[in-house]
């Protein structure tokens, strides 16, 4: 991804999630994922997919069942 595709794709995400402590990090060697943080918590990696002339961005999020809230009662 470029600089500029990056700092797009961060924009895109504070917008629609409304929090401006994402953040879209370019990866530190060539050939790694770019990474998304909230503050300083690793949230998620970036891919970018260019099919027939069209761009598409797809944003892969993992969540622990420990970081899940409790089940609700009922």
């Amino acid at each position: 991804m470029t600089k500029t595709e990056i700092a797009q794709v961060q924009e895109y995400l504070r917008r629609t999630f409304g929090n401006a402590k994402i953040s879209v990090n370019a990866p530190k060697k060539a050939g790694q994922p770019v990474e998304v943080f909230c503050g300083e918590e690793f949230i998620g990696v970036l891919h970018r997919d260019e099919e027939d002339g069209e761009v598409s961005f797809d944003l892969h999020m993992t969540i622990l069942d420990m970081d899940l809230p409790p089940a609700p009662r009922g």
